[in-house]
């Protein structure tokens, strides 16, 4: 795949100046022009994801040098990017802040240098006038590796005070490219890991994502963003390509075992790359929610449970009995089940007190206290996604615990930032608090669909 592809990087100062709004909004609004545009965030994060594929009709993809490795970025990048006329990547915290203590490290900017695509800055201008102009020429010389090539001003208050920011921004040598005013109208509301998943509350999402496109369409020049995102440079070749990564990792099972995957309301967080190397690795992936659905997949040898927010949902989980025996049934079964972070609490024996699935001797809870952070991890033993000594990086965000935090034979040793043990294995269940990139780990897949077959 050659050629170049279109494409823009939305960054900003800090969290909270709107790069989600504008992002989202740029997405949906080149998409309703026509266009079809590749959606791409920076990170971790799984939630943002879920509104830029609504607003393109495309799955959301994640761009994460500290979990995939900075060599994978632009073959992911191709690969998410396939067939369209535009890729827009929203970016994650403020521009140059990336994994702590590893300088440059999964930030917004090193992803730009990187797909060699300019960066356009999202600006909260609430609370300022000149000083806008002192604020961007500081980003824009910081790293001039960074190509910083225009700006969007938003939380603009009035005709004047638009007037008085573009008027500053005529010294700074960066083009304004849109001011969007301040507005109570779009609303996308949020708890506490940040917004609330597109699957909870879909129609009105819909809306919301159409009402940004409306205000992006009014406040932006398109034409000037389309033709700053073509002036983009070549990139190399490589494509990112399930089949070849599963061929890689040990090759595909015989038998096409149906693994089921949960979905619904409850466990949103799955990065697309997962089911596709599932699928590539020979399984039939079906998905269930937990929510509803009262059994499992017809014929299913194997499970995938994914982050999300069982927590919200522990009532109608709990009241669920007949999915949780069947859950309970199909890992003494010896079917392998993968379970991440909201996983690991539904496999539990309790959740804030309500019974859960009971696969694992632990009792989780809610708590006051955020863990966040990357990790590096080691498989300490044998399991259905890892052999031993399989080092990972992973990802943890959560307010939950569990307890004990890991059980007789642990899902990984944690090497840094602190040393400890975490999670479970017990026959083919492998059940953690840490959410890791498969992209960078093929085997996963592969090891648990080969087990699904009967393989393992």
């Amino acid at each position: 795949m050659s050629g170049t592809i279109p494409r823009l990087v939305i960054a900003a100062p800090s969290s909270g100046a709107g790069k989600t709004t504008v992002a989202t909004g740029l997405m949906a609004a080149f998409a309703e022009a026509g266009l079809a545009v590749s959606p791409h965030k920076v990170g971790p994060d799984y939630i943002d994801p879920g509104y830029h594929a609504l607003a393109t009709g495309r799955p959301g993809r994640n761009l994460d040098a500290y979990l995939c490795g900075t060599e994978r970025i632009v073959p992911l990048f191709r690969h998410g990017a396939r067939g369209c006329d535009l890729a827009v990547v929203e970016g994650v915290m403020g521009l140059f802040d990336g994994a702590s203590g590893q300088g440059e490290l999964a930030s917004t900017a090193q992803i730009a240098k990187v797909l060699r695509a300019p960066v356009v800055l999202v600006v909260d201008a609430s609370s300022q006038s000149r000083s806008v102009a002192a604020l961007v020429h500081g980003f824009a010389s910081w790293d001039p590796e960074v190509r910083l090539a225009g700006v969007i001003l938003n939380k603009v208050g009035s005709d004047r005070h638009e007037a008085l920011l573009r008027e500053a921004m005529e010294s700074s040598g960066v083009p304004v490219l849109g001011a969007l005013r301040r507005t109570g109208t779009v609303h996308a509301p949020s708890r506490h890991l940040g917004l609330i998943p597109v699957a909870e509350r879909r129609t009105e999402a819909v809306e919301s994502v159409r009402e940004l496109a409306a205000r992006v369409r009014e406040g932006c020049d398109l034409e000037a963003l389309l033709a700053l995102a073509r002036s983009a440079g070549e990139l190399p070749d490589e494509v990112w390509d399930p089949a070849a990564e599963v061929a890689a990792a040990g090759g595909a099972s015989d038998g096409r075992p149906v693994i089921a995957v949960a979905g619904g309301a409850a466990f949103t967080f799955s990065y697309a790359e997962h089911t596709e190397l599932l699928r590539a690795a020979g399984a039939e992936v079906v998905p269930f929610d937990p929510l509803r659905d009262e059994r499992l997949p017809e014929g299913a040898t194997g499970l995938v449970i994914g982050g999300g927010f069982p927590e919200v949902h522990a009532p109608d989980l709990s009241a669920n009995a007949p999915l949780r025996a069947a859950v309970a049934g199909l890992a003494a079964a010896g079917a392998p089940v993968a379970a991440e972070c909201a996983g690991l609490l539904y496999l539990s024996r309790s959740l804030d007190g309500r019974p859960m699935c009971g696969v694992l001797p632990a009792d989780a809870r809610m708590t006051d206290r955020l863990t966040l952070g990357y990790r590096e991890a080691v498989a300490l033993k044998d399991n259905a996604l890892a052999a031993a000594g399989t080092r990972v990086r992973g990802h943890e965000f959560h307010r939950t615990t569990v307890e004990p935090g890991a059980g007789a034979a642990p899902a990984w040793g944690v090497i840094r930032p602190a040393r400890r043990v975490e999670g479970f294995t017990a026959d083919r269940v492998h059940a953690s608090y840490l959410h890791v990139h498969w992209a960078a780990t093929p085997a996963a897949a592969t090891r648990l669909v080969a087990a699904a077959a009967g393989g393992r």
